[in-house]
């Protein structure tokens, strides 16, 4: 004989929740903020809450006679017993003092039915999709599905023991003891980590230009600097460029070498040995690069897994209009489209409590305009303005000398870094200095070095140890 197992569930545990209900009218909001129609087990206890709600959504207190009206109007009364079982539900407990218990006992069964459902389905789609990275998707997101619908958030006092206003006095106490204990992850610009105070948790970051501004380079610079810098944990998804492309540009930038002599070999020693550092540097810390995703349901996959096994402390995507939405519905526009993607990275943000910088592209309309110049407007974002109201900081990258408008106090290669939005701090412009041969930004009046003129053959490089390298790839050239 097969041997077939019910389902968890404690029939007394939900007769005796339903009988609080009709019993007690102050257990009731208590018992429908904690409880769905979809925690109980058997169809009659399902249909009898669901007509509770019912009634209670008309402000009527719930009891034997609005309950059994309301059962009667939906047609059910006769399925979950008569007159009969709602009479045996109100004797079932004498006092509704315990609900909560009882509301306990059926959320865990409810989650423990739930939770078997979906390894069911995890099973038949292992055994069907030889696809291993969809299957392990998947079954993420079966459970995190289910721990997020747990996660159900309730109203609160703001002055309770551990409410608002204690955990808002917290923080400005201890600012005021050491007033770099908030802060943010620091990005290496000094006049925006002040304005900013670095990258705080939660916060999606766009950051948008107009294709050869360099958004790409400005915020891989970002990425370095939390990792080398601050040893933090980051993540690149690049959809546009490979890992290879990617940390070709981050070593280069990192050593301060010309990207050009390095792919035409032609560098001189000093630069040579500015690589190697740079390279050791790179390899010591946690930079995690991946080419592959191209929805949000992939990349919070990705983070979530990294996150558990490494932890993580930043993110950066590049670039938004490369990315496809997760719930893509016949007739949507790319502008729908792009909105779902925005608003699925904030709630990536938020789940991970951690910065995401998202690149984006701008609209043409910047390039035609002639009213106000052609520094880039909000208005100016591609494909939705969705983008604008979910992002908390909106960032763009503006090169006057590409317009002409370059103003006279300002030294060539000076960018402007255009903060338009910013939900938590002031808004302002950022000026920053852009060194093309290194794919590197720096802050306006840094020092940057000129390396050495003479050449090395980088056929023989590889003779000298790279052990016995021992320079500050920062240091003075002297």
């Amino acid at each position: 004989m097969a041997d077939y197992k019910i389902m968890p569930h404690n029939i007394e545990a939900e007769q005796a929740l339903l009988g609080c209900i009709l019993i007690d009218v102050q257990s009731q909001t208590d018992i429908l903020a904690l409880v769905t129609q979809e925690d109980f087990y058997t169809e009659a206890h399902k249909n009898i809450y669901g007509a509770m709600v019912k009634v209670y959504q008309k402000s009527i207190p719930i009891d034997f006679v609005t309950l059994a009206d309301q059962l009667e109007r939906d047609k059910l009364l006769d399925k979950v017993g008569g007159i009969e079982y709602i009479t045996a539900l109100t004797n079932v407990v004498p006092s509704a003092a315990n609900f909560k218990y009882y509301c306990d006992i059926v959320k865990a069964d409810s989650i423990r039915r739930k939770l078997i459902t979906s390894s069911q389905k995890i099973i038949e789609e292992a055994y069907n999709n030889e696809d291993k990275d969809k299957s392990l998707q998947f079954a993420e997101k079966e459970i995190f599905d289910i721990s997020e619908k747990q996660a159900r958030s309730s109203l609160e006092h703001v002055g309770q023991p551990n409410g608002a206003i204690k955990k808002v006095l917290d923080k400005f106490n201890a600012i005021a003891k050491d007033p770099t204990s908030l802060k943010g992850i620091p990005t290496g610009f000094k006049e925006f980590d002040q304005i900013t105070n670095g990258l705080q948790n939660s916060d999606l970051i766009l950051l948008a230009a107009r294709p050869g501004v360099g958004k790409t380079s400005f915020s891989m610079n970002i990425i370095i600097n939390a990792a080398v810098e601050s040893k933090k944990t980051c993540a690149v998804f690049s959809l546009e460029m490979s890992p290879e492309q990617i940390m070709q540009r981050a070593i280069c930038s990192l050593a301060k070498v010309s990207m050009a002599k390095a792919l035409n070999g032609t560098m001189n020693e000093e630069e040579w040995k500015r690589i190697w550092t740079a390279t050791k540097k790179l390899e010591q810390s946690n930079i995690y690069i991946d080419e592959s995703p191209s929805s949000p349901t992939d990349i919070l996959t990705k983070c979530r897994r990294l996150k558990a096994k490494q932890g993580l402390d930043l993110v950066m995507i590049d670039y938004i209009q490369l990315m496809e939405s997760d719930k893509t519905r016949k007739g949507d526009t790319r502008q729908n489209e792009v909105g779902n993607i925005s608003r699925n990275l904030k709630l990536a943000a938020k789940e991970l409590n951690i910065p995401i910088i998202v690149l984006s592209q701008l609209s043409r309309s910047v390039e035609s305009r002639t009213e106000n110049g052609h520094r880039p407007m909000l208005s100016d974002l591609r494909d939705s303005g969705a983008i604008e109201q979910d992002a908390d900081i909106v960032l763009f990258l503006y090169n006057p000398e590409k317009y002409n408008d370059v103003p006279q106090e300002d030294e060539p290669g000076t960018i402007e870094l255009i903060i338009a939005k910013h939900r938590n701090g002031r808004v302002g412009t950022v000026k920053l200095r852009w060194i093309g041969e290194y794919t590197t930004f720096v802050n306006l009046g840094e020092k940057v070095f000129a390396p050495k003129r003479e050449t090395i053959d980088y056929r023989n490089i590889e003779e000298t140890p790279i052990e016995n390298v021992d320079i500050d790839v920062f240091g003075d050239d002297e």
